[in-house]
């Protein structure tokens, strides 16, 4: 560390002469740590919340206040020490300002690696519960798992105080082992249940990316003499050349204890937001009320949840269903965070079920019954939203809309867009009353009769998104702001309902349902009943340009409006937004040719474009 491993900036006054001298010292701070620091945030700049800095900064401090006594402890006992040409001079209990530094900077980028890399990853349904539909394999592999760790780091407390009293060549490590295991055998039992249900890469990559980069760095500081460890405590046995075995167990274990205190933390906040009633009001738990929530749920026999099930699994329902169902929206649901993206994942599932409903009725009279039956639960939940009148409202529904039905949260949505969307629906039924003969009036005659149903089916669905944003992150907006936004996501929904007419002309003429204007189609000398016969007509490719240009037009005439969202919300819609955008941006490519079916943006095209999303988000 110090002069070759420095913070930033040395400052020297010289008041004889009233000058003052900055000088820039290379180091391997700003080197080999800063560096990438400054570029993770910069990626994750558009997604920061206050929350990811208030878990950022309490394990800083943590790690700084249970780091200080140890690392003191090394150098007052002669462990291992700094050449005084090494360090700038500062200390605190004899420890050189830049290790303290290093204290800081470690738990930012591996706290920052992990929020990043876990993001996507929709926690709620990945808390622990018991799931009679698990095999029970896997719930015995994981009660194994948990019981090996806490094994596993209860060995390391006993063996670390061993190689302490022993003392010689295993002092080192004996003192690294009887510091680190005991938090992290601590943060392993709080946690271990939801860590191991989370995706491996969430678990390992945040420790072994960042532990394999300070291992370099490492070596390069220990070679140039930065720091010196005493050859008598440690086993001279080394990784690699000029890495002592201790010195790399020492960055596993702290980027371990890292990444377990992320987890358990975000453990607790998953808990509170699926389960509000826990914390009432409570967006910053404190580390005591967090150690509570965590006691109380964690049963150390059988390891599953004390807590509701049946709502995890109905979370799990509807996040399998918007990943089956919405390829770009799931994706975009990665980029919204907290009871926020609880919610949002809610109206969808219950959009998409009452859509499925209708679209997968035997008849238009049943069609139709499903309809009357949804407006009915609506019109009664409104009235009393309590689960017990839900679920007994839901109880006329088949088994698999129920919890969709049951988790809406009518709370905090505004009546008149769900039954409006209700009467989206029925205008789909007007091309099943037309019958195959394409004989009598069609739903959509006109472009403004376009637009109606456009409203009708996902302008609706965009105010009711906007609620959900308004009553999380909306405090600050005035009324008129509210207005006007409302009106862009009801144009938002248009343009985006009108790329997916575009995209599905095929799939909707089997359907029986043209959505093309008539009065398009009759100045090509075309008529409904021509695109059921053959959709793949060449002169609808002009019409579909058509359709893209009017989605478009819709787009810009909206988009300004993004920028007035909360910035909480402002760049995870930009995505959602994007998302859907990109895929009338390739239908508009000349290149390619429409498939029978949904079009499909590629993976790595989706990626680039949320990521473009969001470097624009904060504007």
């Amino acid at each position: 560390m110090g002069l070759d491993y420095a913070l930033v900036y040395v400052i020297r006054a010289h008041w004889l002469n009233a000058e003052l001298h900055v000088r820039l010292i290379s180091n391997r701070h700003l080197k080999y740590t800063i560096p990438p620091s400054v570029l993770l945030t910069l990626l994750y700049r558009p997604l920061f919340t206050r929350l990811d800095l208030y878990k950022i900064c309490f394990l800083i401090t943590v790690a700084v206040v249970s780091t200080i006594p140890w690392d003191s402890y090394l150098i007052h006992t002669n462990i291992w020490n700094y050449p005084q040409d090494a360090v700038l001079g500062p200390t605190l209990f004899r420890i050189p300002v830049e290790e303290l530094f290093f204290f800081v900077i470690q738990t930012y980028l591996t706290s920052l690696l992990y929020i990043i890399i876990s993001r996507p990853t929709f926690k709620p349904a990945r808390l622990p519960h018991e799931d009679l539909r698990s095999s029970q394999t896997r719930t015995v592999a994981l009660q194994l798992a948990a019981y090996l760790g806490r094994g596993l780091f209860a060995l390391g407390i006993w063996k670390g105080n061993q190689l302490v009293r022993a003392g010689g060549s295993g002092t080192y490590l004996g003192l690294i082992l009887s510091w680190a295991c005991p938090f992290v055998l601590l943060l392993w039992h709080l946690s271990c249940n939801f860590a191991l249900r989370l995706p491996l890469t969430n678990l390992l990559l945040p420790i072994l990316i960042p532990t394999l980069y300070l291992w370099i760095v490492d070596t390069l500081a220990l070679r140039r003499g930065t720091w010196i460890i005493e050859k008598d405590t440690v086993l001279n046995v080394e990784l690699w050349q000029g890495l002592d075995f201790e010195e790399a167990f020492f960055f596993l274990i702290t980027n371990c204890m890292v990444v377990f205190g992320q987890i358990a933390f975000d453990y607790t906040l998953t808990l509170i937001h699926t389960y509000p009633e826990l914390a009432p009001g409570t967006s910053y738990p404190s580390p005591v009320k967090a150690v509570r929530i965590l006691l109380a749920n964690t049963s150390l026999l059988s390891g599953h949840s004390s807590y509701d099930a049946e709502r995890i699994q109905s979370l799990q329902q509807a996040v399998a269903r918007l990943q089956q169902k919405s390829r770009s929206f799931y994706l975009a649901s990665a980029t919204f965070d907290g009871p926020l993206r609880i919610e949002l994942i809610r109206l969808y599932s219950f959009c998409r079920v009452a859509d499925d409903l209708v679209d997968s009725a035997e008849s238009t009279a049943e069609a139709r019954a499903w309809i009357s039956r949804l407006r009915e639960f609506l019109d009664e939940t409104h009235k009393d939203p309590s689960e017990a009148e839900r679920r007994k409202r839901s109880s006329q529904f088949p088994q698999y809309a129920r919890h969709a039905l049951i988790g809406l949260p009518l709370e905090t949505l505004s009546r008149r867009p769900l039954q409006d969307l209700l009467h989206g629906f029925e205008t789909d039924l007007q091309f099943d009353e037309l019958g195959t003969s394409g004989s009598g009036h069609w739903p959509i005659k006109n472009v403004s009769d376009l637009m109606q149903y456009g409203y009708g089916v996902a302008g609706t669905v965009a105010e009711l998104c906007l609620d959900l944003v308004f009553y999380y992150h909306g405090q600050e907006l005035t009324d008129e702001q509210k207005d006007r936004i409302r009106a862009a996501g009801n144009t938002m929904g248009k343009a985006l309902q009108t790329v997916n007419i575009t995209r599905d002309v095929q799939v909707d003429a089997e359907m029986g349902r043209v959505y093309i204007p008539t009065d398009w189609l009759e100045e090509h000398d075309l008529t409904p009943k021509a695109v059921l016969q053959n959709p793949l007509l060449p002169l609808l490719s002009q019409l579909r340009v058509r359709l893209l240009d009017q989605a478009f037009a819709l787009y810009e005439e909206a988009r300004p409006a993004i920028a007035l969202l909360p910035i909480e919300a402002r760049g995870p819609m930009r995505v959602a937004v994007e998302s859907y955008m990109e895929i009338g941006r390739r239908l508009m490519d000349e290149r390619y040719m429409v498939q029978p079916g949904r079009a499909t943006v590629p993976l790595w095209r989706r990626i680039r474009t949320a990521v473009r999303a969001l470097m624009h988000g904060g504007s």
